[in-house]
């Protein structure tokens, strides 16, 4: 094989740390606009790329590529490796919290993950641990190619695997009247038909209600209500039950966080302390003082 494809190959390696370092930032930041500080790395690397190609062909000095110029490529792939697993961490710290990840940080993961694969791969190679270790980084990348395929066709959709899809309806402002419009008819849809009952109620679900896409609501309750989803049912339930423990239903406390939509003990508590600032009880008593 002419050694020019050897050195093509090695060299585009330059590009592999700082794309998927500028992806992750990308993603996770929300960075919308690419950074002039990206595009000055890129064209630098690229600039240290074709001058050290033509200096210093493969061809020519192979003992150097070995044993310098190989090694620095490594480096600096994982430089930026070390750079990206920073801005992750966030990420890894909801892992170790048991909290659960959206679809686009799984992916991103994901791809950090399979990066990280063919990187411990190659240095491995590199370092000559096992005779012919080279054949891992192609087998690995081919192995990770094959999974991102499978994935994409498997799942019914992909948009989702972006922090992007939630910002296309961003730019598409509501007026005053179309506001007030749609407020109405949330309003209606909570409190005549009690949707807030329901304690699988989801944002679309509720969004379908009133013929809007679930971004659509999204955005409306945080630019003209000043509150996400979850806030937004929860004071519903919240008042609801408020007026039952004013009332001295023949229900308990827990009972009562049933039947206003809440699936936990902890979620009733936890959201009447923030809406109300007491508890349920307290809350009782202060109503009703002969309890």
């Amino acid at each position: 094989m002419p050694k020019i494809y050897l050195q093509l190959g090695l060299t585009a390696c330059f590009f592999i740390g700082p794309f998927l370092y500028f992806f992750i930032r990308a993603e996770i930041q929300q960075i919308q606009k690419l950074p002039k500080s990206w595009i000055g790395q890129t064209a630098f690397w690229a600039f240290v790329i074709v001058v050290v190609g033509v200096v210093y062909p493969y061809q020519a000095v192979p003992y150097w590529w070995r044993h310098y110029i190989i090694p620095l490529i490594y480096l600096q792939w994982g430089i930026y490796v070390i750079f990206s697993g920073g801005v992750i961490w966030p990420l890894l710290k909801k892992i170790r919290q048991k909290e659960s990840l959206k679809a686009f940080e799984k992916w991103v993961l994901t791809i950090f993950g399979g990066v990280l694969l063919l990187f411990v791969s190659y240095v491995w190679a590199i370092l000559n641990i096992i005779k012919g270790s080279y054949i891992f980084g192609a087998l690995y990348f081919s192995l990770i190619i094959y999974l991102v395929v499978f994935i994409l066709l498997y799942r019914k959709k992909t948009n989702d695997l972006s922090s992007f899809s939630s910002q296309k309806y961003v730019d598409k402002k509501m007026d005053e009247q179309e506001v007030a419009l749609v407020v109405g008819k949330l309003k209606r849809a909570m409190e005549e038909k009690m949707l807030y009952k329901d304690p699988n109620l989801k944002l679309n679900d509720l969004a379908k209600e009133i013929n809007l896409s679930g971004h659509q609501l999204s955005q409306l309750l945080n630019d003209n209500l000043e509150k996400n989803f979850s806030l937004f049912v929860n004071e519903y339930r919240i008042e609801e039950a408020c007026k039952m423990l004013s009332m001295n239903v023949p229900l308990t406390i827990d009972a009562i966080g049933d039947e206003v939509g809440f699936n936990a003990k902890s979620t009733f508590f936890a959201a009447f302390k923030k809406i109300k600032g007491l508890t349920p009880s307290a809350y009782q008593k202060q109503q009703i003082p002969d309890l």
